[in-house]
């Protein structure tokens, strides 16, 4: 029905806004893997030539590049994709997740003859998990895929990555955002070694304590200080280290470290808690929260995502993640 005040043909107060909406740029920009998760449910580890029978198997979303950015959506950010999927059903499952979240696809190209990348996921009884991970297509994403986005990546407050992504294209995206002054945000996880160049890139390394350690190097392992103190040495801006059920603690030359409590939650399932602290922390720092305050929206979004099951299902929205800091702040 048109507006009684409205000129023939013209738009929907309604209809404005959200053609505003979606013309207008990307606050957050995820160079992003993406994975179908099959998920077996065991008791517990399977020794090596061991058979289990599991209880439960499902097959969802995940990668750790889309888990984020579902998270920085959940939580109000504008959010565009950066990444290369199969001409398959589990690519087009992708598409359809990013869609419903509101995520911008233009930057995503489909493989045509390739699969998309997969994640064997077994998570035990104690909600704990272990993941193998095959790219696929996302193992063809590169440096000349991002360079196609750099409009996007111009207009962006806040660029993330993960270890999922070649190197390549991680590097050419910190490179195109430090130029725009957007704020770069790697999670190292798989842990890989990453040049001097990247890591001095990276304004915020979110590595959990065994990937702090991978980067820092056999001489700095056993001191998370230590461990982090040299990453900054090596010009990354600020090492915030996710230390599961202990909370965090985000390291910044010249200052005081500042230490997180996890927060006590019933656990049952891990898988993309650590994807929705990144994704959180993107979209926090994309509407202007400085770091410290940041770290707190990633925390206990993070803590939500581990009281439901599956990686999507567990990701929070703001309102939620608003009304447990409140809780804990009362």
């Amino acid at each position: 029905m048109s507006h009684p005040d409205s000129p023939a043909g013209a738009a929907e107060p309604e209809a404005i806004e959200t053609i505003a909406a979606a013309e207008a740029p990307a606050e957050v920009v995820c160079v992003a893997s993406w994975n179908a998760d099959l998920v077996s449910h065991v008791a517990r580890p399977i020794a090596r030539g061991e058979t289990l029978m599991a209880s439960a198997f499902s097959i969802s979303p995940g990668g750790k590049g889309s888990n984020a950015a579902v998270a920085a959506a959940r939580q109000g950010a504008r959010v565009a994709l950066i990444a290369r999927i199969g001409d398959d059903d589990f690519g087009r499952m992708g598409m359809t997740l990013w869609h419903a979240e509101g995520i911008a696809t233009d930057h995503v190209e489909h493989a045509a003859g390739e699969r998309s990348g997969v994640a064997q996921i077994l998570v035990y009884d104690d909600g704990d998990n272990s993941i193998a991970v095959c790219p696929g297509a996302g193992s063809g994403l590169g440096a000349s895929q991002v360079r196609a986005a750099h409009g996007v990546l111009r207009g962006c407050r806040v660029v993330m990555a993960s270890c999922e992504v070649p190197v390549e294209a991680t590097l050419q995206a910190f490179r195109l955002a430090r130029e725009a002054g957007a704020i770069t945000l790697l999670n190292p996880a798989p842990a890989r070694p990453l040049s001097e160049e990247l890591l001095a890139l990276v304004d915020v390394l979110t590595p959990n304590e065994s990937e702090l350690y991978q980067l820092a190097g056999a001489a700095h392992s056993g001191s998370v200080d230590a461990a982090a103190n040299h990453l900054l040495a090596g010009g990354t801006g600020a090492v915030l280290v996710t230390l599961g059920a202990a909370g965090c603690r985000l390291y910044q030359g010249g200052q005081t470290p500042i230490g997180l409590a996890g927060r006590s939650m019933p656990v049952l399932d891990t898988i993309g808690a650590g994807d929705t602290f990144t994704g959180t922390l993107a979209a926090a720092l994309a509407r202007g929260e400085p770091l410290a305050s940041a770290m707190q929206w990633a925390n206990a979004a993070a803590a939500l995502s581990v009281t439901r099951r599956g990686a999507i299902d567990g990701i929070p929205a703001r309102a939620d993640v608003a009304a447990l800091m409140n809780l804990v702040a009362r």
